[in-house]
């Protein structure tokens, strides 16, 4: 009787745990369905209107020079539009693994929206989200492409 009750309890559990797994990473999240450090599960967004998008170096997540002032830009609109979300969409050239990339690409968006926050926007207004290498923005395999696919976009929900 207790192999029996333990197995049916492993056999629920696996089934419980394949349902977890069965999401796609083609499933588009439901606008207003925001959950904050997704990586690589598409959230629905429309592009984010005098938002500039931030460049970032090779393996690295730490906000350029040259994106100061655009974040600086980007702070200001935000805050004029008074926009109830922004979604950060980190993104990363073809380099690497796909889970570095992942990560790598949420370090990205999580740097920029700290960067946000010490400028006054409030971090309930700032989802972050992951593609990695997902979503080039210039196809092509060398430096030329690379440099406008490591990148953080703005987005706004649907």
């Amino acid at each position: 009787m207790r192999n029996s009750t333990t197995l049916g309890l492993l056999a629920g559990a696996a089934a419980l745990f394949a349902l977890g797994c069965a999401t796609s990473s083609q499933e588009v999240t439901k606008a207003g369905d925001f959950q904050e450090g997704g990586v690589g599960r598409p959230i629905a967004t429309k592009p984010a209107p005098g938002l500039d998008t931030v460049y970032f170096d090779y393996d690295r997540a730490e906000i350029r020079n040259d994106a100061r002032g655009k974040l600086q830009g980007n702070a200001s609109v935000i805050e004029d539009k008074k926009w109830e979300r922004v979604v950060l969409e980190g993104h990363c050239d073809e380099r690497g693994a796909e889970e570095y990339n992942l990560a790598l690409g949420e370090r990205r968006a999580v740097a920029v929206k700290q960067y946000l926050m010490n400028l006054g926007v409030p971090a309930s207004n700032v989802t972050t989200v992951s593609y990695g290498e997902a979503r080039p923005a210039k196809p092509g395999h060398d430096e030329t492409s690379w440099q406008y696919n490591r990148r953080v976009e703005f987005g706004l929900p649907r």
